[in-house]
């Protein structure tokens, strides 16, 4: 798996971090959640795994032409917007070697797999009653 660094959201240090690949993917690399309140809002599959991170990492989504790094909408593969900003992604836990030996993952920290097509579809306006709602004027 070949990566392309897009950015992460400070200048020092290790810290959570977006990167797209060559299979149609991004590895959001982000810190584990130890949490229990976080932990049971999940339901986590076999392979996968859940991270946190700041909004503003998504930003970086732009440099790979994406029209926008803000979210119009919640769904999987993020599955809670934190009440302190953040986001729980949750994807398929990333194991392949080359992919790892790519990044430096501090040990709180670790590494999901998401479809670039789940990430586009949450950036796109809502359709059908939901912008029709948006688009009428208020009484």
């Amino acid at each position: 798996m070949q990566l392309r660094f897009l950015g992460k959201n400070s200048k020092s240090g290790d810290c959570p971090t977006l990167y797209a690949t060559d299979r149609d993917t991004y590895l959001v690399q982000g810190w584990k959640i130890f949490a229990n309140d976080l932990l049971m809002k999940l339901t986590i599959r076999e392979g996968e795994t859940a991270v946190e991170v700041p909004a503003e990492l998504f930003q970086h989504l732009e440099k790979d032409g994406l029209p926008s790094g803000e979210f119009r909408r919640l769904g999987d593969p993020l599955v809670i917007l934190t009440p302190g900003g953040t986001y729980v992604v949750q994807g398929q836990e990333v194991t392949d070697p080359g992919a790892l030996a790519q990044m430096t993952i501090p040990d709180y920290e670790t590494v999901v797999e998401v479809p670039k097509a789940a990430i586009t579809a949450l950036l796109e306006e809502p359709h059908g009653a939901d912008l029709q709602r948006r688009a009428q004027p208020a009484l």
